[in-house]
């Protein structure tokens, strides 16, 4: 037979529902009116609590049972704190000691909700998509009033340390990534200026076309010097310096300088045709840049090396005269905006290794994190930042377009580099006048 109560009667009937489940209700109904999110948070708070206790138990045994091998004992409970989503939201956990009294015996429960790597991860995320410390409560989760009263760590100055410290070790972590196991095809160098201040970064595509940041360098300018020092540093990780490696740079005579003082005359370097034809439109006048920009890229867009290079010399020698400086600039470097040419690379890949576009890529991301940074304190600063948004890129990373023909790239840089070294410690003969 059914019964005509319906349920709410049913629940409000002390007859039916024991105290405590009823005073447990009530709580619950009371947060319900703050959202659903809050009475989540306020029955998983709940949760834990029994969590906590069942390990009690099973660590020392059920109270009033007596075990003469009981190794621990209760120890009351004390204050303490778990992290919930961006805050520290108190907790009451109970306490264990050996049964000797000598030691606290860690619950597994407690240590895994009290850690701080998420609350560290929440504020980095919040942080890198442009949240400031003063604006960091008013992103928070409506979590229910009585917990957001007694939460911590969501200050300015808290924020501040916690996003300090995690970016120190998101900077230690690019700085001492291991490079020895790496086959790099290609890497890509460019700097990035922040308010005076220079990073130099250097970006690594793998022989299996995934890009990696490798790790960066400051300085007060883009000079050879802070070059070096970061090339340096990559082969005192286990950069291999005998590999065959394609370097991608933007025409800077710095960069160029550190990469022939670090790994020799002879690996091949491709000068981005991107730079190269803002530099020589910028010496020309409105009229005149349309008809040299397209024939610029019909020489670099060619397949056929000595042809390529043949149609840069003339149209070099036609601007000699009217456009001094574009001619210079155009000769500057010209032979090796056809690296890549000259290697043999074509289609897609050819198109993504003539020009640093995935490094620009990374630094446009490291851009984008420090907008609202208004006051750059110190180089350790820049570097942590910078760190910070080169990892950030790294995690939506693609494959490089034409990747498949990186394997032959690594092949044609290995034998232009033999034939180059085999150039180069041929004796020159000489001839005896008697």
């Amino acid at each position: 037979m059914k019964s005509n109560v319906p349920v709410a009667e049913a629940i409000n009937d002390e007859t039916v529902l024991p105290e405590r489940v009823r005073e447990a209700l009530g709580q619950l109904i009371g947060v319900a009116r703050e959202g659903l999110l809050a009475l989540s948070v306020e029955v998983g708070l709940g949760v834990l609590r029994e969590l906590l206790e069942a390990e009690v138990d099973q660590v020392v045994g059920l109270k009033a049972k007596h075990n003469p091998e009981r190794t621990a004992v209760r120890h009351g409970h004390e204050d303490g704190e778990v992290t919930l989503g961006g805050r520290r939201v108190a907790v009451e956990r109970p306490r264990v000691r050996t049964a000797d009294g000598e030691a606290e015996v860690p619950l597994a429960t407690y240590e895994h909700f009290a850690g701080r790597d998420q609350l560290e991860g929440v504020v980095l995320e919040r942080m890198l998509s442009g949240v400031s410390t003063r604006k960091y409560r008013r992103v928070q989760e409506p979590v229910g009033e009585a917990v957001e009263q007694d939460a911590r760590s969501t200050s300015k100055s808290a924020v501040s340390r916690t996003f300090v410290q995690r970016t120190r070790d998101l900077l230690w972590k690019l700085m001492n990534r291991p490079l020895a196991d790496l086959r790099l095809a290609v890497m890509m160098l460019d700097g990035i200026e922040l308010h005076g201040r220079t990073n130099i970064v250097a970006l690594g595509i793998t022989t299996e076309g995934d890009k990696l940041a490798l790790g960066l360098w400051e300085g007060s300018t883009e000079n050879a010097a802070v070059a070096g020092a970061l090339l340096a540093d990559l082969v005192d990780r286990g950069l291999d310096v005998e590999q065959g490696l394609l370097f991608v740079i933007d025409g800077s005579k710095a960069l160029r300088k550190a990469i022939r003082q670090v790994f020799g005359n002879d690996v091949p370097v491709q000068r981005c045709v991107q730079h190269k034809e803002r530099n020589v439109l910028d010496h020309l006048p409105e009229r005149d840049r349309d008809t040299v920009k397209r024939r610029l890229r019909q020489a670099w867009q060619d397949n056929d090396h000595d042809i390529a290079l043949e149609q840069l010399n003339t149209l070099a020698l036609e601007l000699d005269k009217p456009h001094p400086g574009a001619a210079s600039s155009l000769r500057e470097g010209m032979e090796e905006t056809l690296t890549v040419t000259r290697l043999g690379i074509t289609g897609k890949l050819k198109r993504t290794l003539q020009s640093t576009n995935p490094c620009e890529s990374m630094i446009s991301t490291v851009r984008a994190i420090n907008r609202n940074v208004k006051n750059w304190s110190s180089g350790e600063m820049c570097l942590r930042w910078t760190a910070a948004g080169m990892l950030e890129a790294e995690t939506r990373f693609r494959k490089v377009e034409g990747y498949r023909g990186l394997a032959n790239l690594a092949i044609a840089i290995e034998h232009d580099l033999t034939r180059r070294r085999n150039a180069a410690t041929k004796e020159p003969t000489t001839t005896l006048t008697m």
